[in-house]
């Protein structure tokens, strides 16, 4: 710990991956713990990307081996879901599953997945990020008495911040094209400047030769970027002020149309569920009469979909979809009807 002031980037990353870090300690809970994930929400989540993972497999021609690469997996619920549902035992069988993740490996994950600090590169098939790049570390900009954008600095003990020099160099072009704060704007505005995890999420989908790289965040675009920010932090499922000292997450939401590389698709995740298959319509009061059990078990699935796909909720969240290569097929369009 340092009384040092520091940029909101570095002193996020000291937090959140430096020794004794946030996600990097050994014994904590993970990222489960601390907020709810679709991940944690229901095991829909992880049958729709198991659905997806097919749909990958499909376009690529069925290849001998397909990736599926879960980038900062937590503890590896995600993959363990997946796993756990594939349907397709041929599919089971070619499927290389890889958490990519800082913190340790956990002693009873599935032996069949493999544990990295960084993406496996030259693999074909699907890499799924879910609120990860909301946890890769960003300066804050905020305008002065002038009106000038100004690196705001922080204190790492106690989460005190002043301003310090102009913002210049590519953090200032990519102000610019994404996130413009006007030069004769009232003081106190705010921006997140996501420069670096344009950077993360490009090198992330450069590690496929072939397949679909899917980034999942709460974001905003260029058109109406909150004017005050998203800095936050999360402790034990309650928002806490954000003081990057390694006892809370930090983390703000994503410009994801500044990271989308060309032929990318932006998508509520609701309407990305839909396209899956997940949707909260309630089974048929028939149902209750012929089959009691499966018109519960269909009854408590509905309720979870619409945790998955609800407004203000979940639902807010939206997918980044990249294709790498050159796949043979595609994934259902919009208003495509859903997978059954």
């Amino acid at each position: 710990m340092t009384d040092e002031w520091q940029g909101w980037r570095e002193a996020a990353g000291q937090a959140l991956y430096g020794p004794e870090g946030f996600y990097v300690r050994p014994g904590g809970p993970g990222p489960s713990g601390h907020f709810r994930t679709s991940v944690h929400a229901s095991a829909l989540f992880a049958g729709a990307v198991a659905r997806l993972l097919g749909d990958v497999d499909e376009a690529l021609g069925r290849p001998q081996e397909l990736a599926l690469v879960d980038v900062g997996a937590g503890r590896g619920e995600l993959l363990s879901g997946v796993l756990a549902l594939a349907p397709d035992p041929e599919l089971s069988a070619r499927v290389r599953a890889y958490a990519v993740e800082r913190a340790p490996r956990p002693v009873d994950l599935d032996h069949r997945i493999e544990w990295l600090a960084e993406p496996p590169s030259g693999v074909a098939g699907l890499l799924f990020a879910n609120e990860w790049l909301d946890n890769v570390p960003v300066d804050v900009a905020e305008t002065d008495a002038a009106g000038v954008a100004r690196y705001v600095l922080v204190r790492r003990r106690d989460g005190e911040e002043r301003l310090g020099d102009p913002v210049a160099g590519p953090d200032a072009q990519w102000l610019a094209r994404w996130w413009p704060l006007p030069p004769d704007a009232e003081p106190g505005l705010r921006a997140e400047i996501g420069r670096p995890r344009d950077e993360a999420w490009a090198a992330a989908v450069a590690t496929l030769d072939a397949g679909l790289a899917v980034a999942v965040d709460y974001a905003h675009e260029r058109a109406a970027r909150p004017p005050f920010g998203t800095l936050a932090g999360f402790r034990a499922g309650r928002e806490v002020r954000p003081v990057p000292d390694g006892s809370c997450d930090i983390t703000s939401h994503v410009a994801l149309d500044a990271c989308a590389l060309p032929g990318a698709e932006l998508v509520p995740q609701r309407e990305a569920l839909r396209r899956l298959g997940v949707t909260a319509d309630r089974p048929p009061l028939a149902l209750a009469t012929t089959d009691p059990a499966a018109y519960v078990r269909a009854l408590s699935g509905a309720g979870e979909a619409a945790e998955l796909t609800a407004r203000g909720g979940l639902g807010d969240f939206t997918w980044l979809t990249q294709w790498a290569g050159s796949p043979s097929g595609a994934l259902p369009g919009p208003g495509a009807e859903p997978r059954p």
